[in-house]
């Protein structure tokens, strides 16, 4: 490697290091009050855009991939922004790097996972999907005749997205995941299965 080479690329390094403090320091910011709202998640969109360019870290261009999702009809409604601000909190304390996949035996799913139907079946999302955000999850299962909403007991399936944190309980998705729980131990008959699981099915 030459020496212009590797100072290109500790100057690169360096750059990369103090937009991610940067961007600790934004998220740490925008969840401190422990809400998020429309101008703040278009403030951050701002900001991650102007970043793109310089910066190959695969979470700011996933974070920014979100946000785009959530901003696509122009509205971010509550439960994005609360899988936002479960985002922010998790990435602002570093406890995780976005794009680390829930290890599956940290969750409540159900074990074997049942095949899934959809005609007149009714689906709730929760969490951050790879897929991509909750209404395009939610299309699918419409396309395919189910119906989706808020969990409740007449819920039938609770996907959980394949991003998020090994502490989900304390995560505001968490107490939907905690709340089906609650259904299936009363003897509610609810499928929690993971958003892998759920993909498959769409083929």
């Amino acid at each position: 490697m030459s020496q212009e080479h590797l100072h290109n690329r500790i100057g690169t390094d360096r750059i990369t290091s103090r937009q991610i403090d940067e961007l600790v320091g934004l998220a740490r910011g925008i969840s401190a009050d422990g809400t998020i709202n429309q101008s703040e998640v278009e403030f951050l969109q701002k900001w991650l855009a102007a970043n793109m360019a310089i910066s190959d870290q695969p979470m700011i261009g996933k974070l920014y991939a979100r946000i785009n999702d959530i901003l696509a009809d122009g509205v971010a409604d509550a439960e994005e922004c609360a899988d936002l601000l479960d985002t922010l909190n998790s990435f602002s304390s570093r406890d995780f790097e976005l794009g680390e996949v829930m290890k599956a035996t940290t969750l409540p799913l159900c074990d074997p996972a049942p095949t899934l139907g959809f005609a007149q079946r009714r689906y709730c999302f929760t969490g951050t999907f790879n897929f991509g955000d909750r209404k395009a999850c939610e299309t699918e299962v419409v396309a395919r005749g189910g119906v989706c909403g808020s969990l409740t007991q007449k819920t039938n399936v609770l996907v959980i997205g394949m991003y998020a944190t090994e502490s989900w309980k304390h995560s505001a998705f968490g107490t939907k995941i905690v709340k089906a729980v609650d259904y299936r131990t009363a003897g509610i008959p609810i499928t929690i299965v993971s958003e892998e699981h759920w993909a498959r099915h769409l083929r």
